[in-house]
C-alpha cells in the first residue's frame, strides 16, 4: 500500500537553498509535495514556483507584496494556493499539523521565530538558516529536546560532519562526542574569492567581486560572508551547539576545491570525510529521506579530473571575521546574537555600495565593544539584543560614511 507524500514548507523557496529544494522535491513527487512557499518580497520569483508546485500556501513577507502576489495568481487563474502574510503567516506554515518536515532557508535573523516554531512543534527540521543556533543556541537546542523535533543540518559542511558521524551519534543516542572516540571536527572552506588577493587591494573590491564564489552559487548575503569568511566563523559556532563540543575541538581548513566538505577525526587516527561536487542538492536531498538516500540530480564525482586536493590554515589577517566570529563563540551569551546582527547590517551596506569592504569588520568590532554581553534566557531577550546591535551598527556606518 503506497503512502501519501510528505508535506514539506520551504521557508524562503525563492533563494539558492530553496530553489535547490524544489529541485529535489520535483523529482521525487511521489515521496514530497511543497505544502507551502514563502518568500521576502520576490512575487516575480515566486509566482513560477506557485505554478509548477501548486501550494497550499504561499507566504509573503508583508501585506503589499501578499497583495500582489493575489493579484497576479487571481489574473492567472490559479485558485489553488491561499496567500497569507507577515510573521504570522510564517508561524502558521512552520507548525501546521499537516506538515511534516520544515525547510528552514530563510537567510539572517528573520529566519529565527519560524524556524523555532517548527522545532517547538516537533517537526523534522532541516536547518539551513545557521543563524537561528548562533543567535539563541541554548534556547534552540533546549526546544529540540523538549518537542522531539528532529534536526538536521543543511549546510554543505555540517551535513558532511553529520555524515562522518557514528551511527549511535546519527540515531540520537549517543552522550556526546567524547563517547564515540571522536578527536575533533575538521570544518572545510574554500577561502573565498580573495584568499591570495593581495591584501592591499581588499579595501577596493566591488560587490560583485565579492559575490563571485568560485565554487559555489549563493546569494549575494551569503556570498559576502564567504568572502569575509564570517560565513565560516558562523558555521563554528553552530557546528558548537549541533554536535555538543566546544570550538577548541573544532579546526578550520581553507579548501579550494570544495570537494571534501568536511572531516571527522577520531581517537585511533582515523579520519571520516564526505566528498562530493559543491552542489547544495546533496544535503538537502540527504535529510529530506534520512535515513534512506535518494537521488539528488547532482552528478557523480570525478575523483581523476579533480586531480588535487588542498589544504591550509586560515589567515586571520586577511580574514577578520573568523577572528571576531572565533572570539565571540568564546566570549558566549549574547555576543553571537550581537556578533549576527552587526555582520548583517555591515554586509547590506557593503552590497548597497555605502562602505568598504573592510570596513565589514570594523563595524561588527566597533559594535561588539560597544554591547554589553548577557546570558539570554528567552527568545525576547536574543531578539532586543540583536535590534539595538542593528542600531549600533547602523549609527557606526553613518560615521563611516561621513569620514
Amino acid at each position: 500500500m503506497s503512502q501519501s507524500p510528505q508535506n514539506i514548507t520551504v521557508l524562503g523557496s525563492t533563494g539558492s537553498i530553496g530553489v535547490s529544494t524544489l529541485d529535489v522535491l520535483a523529482r521525487h513527487p511521489d515521496k514530497y509535495r511543497a505544502y507551502a512557499l514563502t518568500a521576502n518580497t520576490s512575487v516575480d520569483l515566486i509566482v513560477p514556483q506557485i505554478q509548477r508546485h501548486s501550494p497550499r500556501f504561499a507566504v509573503m513577507r508583508d501585506e503589499r507584496s501578499a497583495q500582489q502576489l493575489e493579484d497576479r495568481l487571481f489574473a492567472l487563474g490559479h485558485k489553488e494556493t491561499a496567500v497569507l502574510s507577515g510573521e504570522k503567516g510564517l508561524l502558521r506554515v512552520a507548525s501546521d499539523e499537516a506538515v511534516s518536515a520544515v525547510m528552514a532557508a530563510i537567510v539572517g535573523a528573520a529566519g529565527l521565530s519560524p524556524t523555532m516554531a517548527a522545532v517547538t512543534a516537533g517537526k523534522k527540521v532541516l536547518l539551513a538558516n545557521k543563524e537561528s543556533l548562533v543567535m539563541a543556541g541554548h534556547l534552540f537546542m533546549e526546544a529540540v529536546e523538549t518537542s522531539g523535533a528532529t534536526l538536521l543540518p543543511i549546510d554543505s559542511e555540517h551535513n558532511a560532519i553529520f555524515q562522518s558521524m557514528p551511527a549511535r551519534y546519527q540515531s540520537g543516542k549517543s552522550t556526546g562526542l567524547a563517547s564515540e572516540g571522536v578527536r575533533r571536527i575538521l570544518l572545510t572552506g574554500s577561502g573565498g574569492p580573495f584568499r591570495e588577493l593581495p591584501l592591499a587591494q581588499l579595501p577596493l573590491v566591488t560587490p560583485d567581486q565579492a559575490c563571485a564564489h568560485p565554487n559555489w552559487d549563493m546569494g549575494r548575503k551569503i556570498s559576502v560572508d564567504s568572502a569575509t569568511m564570517m560565513n565560516k566563523g558562523l558555521e563554528l559556532i553552530e557546528a558548537c551547539w549541533l554536535f555538543n563540543t566546544t570550538a577548541d575541538r573544532i579546526d578550520i581548513v581553507i579548501h579550494p576545491q570544495s570537494i571534501i566538505h568536511s572531516m571527522v577525526e577520531y581517537t585511533d587516527g582515523s579520519v571520516l570525510a564526505q566528498l562530493g561536487n559543491p552542489d547544495m542538492r546533496t544535503p538537502i536531498a540527504h535529510a529530506l529521506a534520512f535515513p534512506d538516500r535518494i537521488d539528488s540530480g547532482v552528478g557523480s564525482l570525478d575523483i581523476i579530473a579533480t586531480a588535487r586536493l588542498d589544504f591550509e590554515a586560515p589567515d586571520y589577517q586577511r580574514f577578520p571575521c573568523l577572528r571576531l566570529a572565533t572570539e565571540a563563540a568564546a566570549v558566549g551569551g549574547t555576543a553571537m546574537a550581537v556578533l549576527n546582527a552587526a555582520n548583517e547590517v555591515a554586509v547590506d551596506a557593503f552590497l548597497a555600495g555605502s562602505i568598504r569592504f573592510t570596513d565589514i569588520p570594523l563595524t561588527i568590532e566597533h559594535v561588539l565593544a560597544a554591547k554589553t554581553i548577557v546570558e539570554p534566557d528567552t527568545l525576547a531577550l536574543v531578539q532586543a539584543q540583536d535590534a539595538s546591535a542593528r542600531v549600533l551598527a547602523d549609527r557606526f556606518i553613518e560615521t563611516l560614511i561621513r569620514a
